[in-house]
């Protein structure tokens, strides 16, 4: 079963941590997997590391986290990890199913967490 149905699922993930919406509690990385996606499936690899790192650091301080818990290294990591994976699927897979294959690849286990 699929973690995701359509875009717009992705999208309000994404939105809410664009945001800071979401609560610090409730994006997990589950949740930062769906955004580094998200970005990597709209723009380059230099892009959605740049929104990506602006994104978190924002995250961060809007929900008055100390911003030494964001790790360059990690993100780096998981930015390149993910613009591989979706390198190996091809540009005509659609981006319900980037997230779902990347979660299905981290998280097999995993549902969607719901409100």
């Amino acid at each position: 079963m699929n973690r995701y149905q359509t875009e717009a699922e992705i999208e309000t993930v994404v939105r809410g941590f664009e945001s800071c919406e979401t609560g610090a509690d409730d994006f997990r990385h589950p949740e930062h997997l769906v955004v580094a996606v998200w970005y990597l499936h709209a723009m380059n690899r230099n892009e959605a590391l740049d929104q990506m790192r602006s994104g978190l650091l924002r995250f961060l301080a809007h929900h008055e986290v100390d911003t030494g818990k964001y790790s360059e290294e990690t993100t780096v990591y998981w930015i390149d990890n993910i613009d591989q994976k979706l390198n190996e699927l091809g540009p005509d897979v659609s981006l319900v199913e980037k997230c779902n294959t990347v979660l299905a690849t981290h998280f097999p286990d995993s549902k969607p967490r719901t409100k």
